[in-house]
């Protein structure tokens, strides 16, 4: 009886559990013309879909983006806005 993982049924929990390991770091950083951009850094690449996590906060910040030497840029200051979104998915930010 316990040699029985009672999780080992739920799918996407490995997942979860590399998500909630991760310690992401959020930063504005300013770009040409003072353009603003919102930088998400730390994924783990192995086992985050940048692709994925970057789609889902442009959607809900309503912004474009794009994935770039293993972070996430999203264009704006949405520095307030992008740690909440990263903690519902199940990471962990600084």
């Amino acid at each position: 009886m316990a040699d029985d993982d009672p999780f080992a049924d739920i799918p996407g929990i490995e997942e979860d559990l590399a998500r909630a390991e991760e310690v992401l770091s959020v930063r504005v950083e300013r770009r040409t013309y003072d353009k603003p951009v919102t930088i998400v850094e730390g994924f783990d690449e192995d086992s985050t879909d940048l692709g994925d996590v970057a789609t889902k906060l442009k959607k809900q910040v309503g912004a474009g983006g794009t994935v770039s030497d293993g972070a996430v840029e999203i264009q704006g200051d949405h520095a307030d806005r992008v740690p909440d979104l990263l903690e519902e998915m199940g990471f962990t930010v600084e």
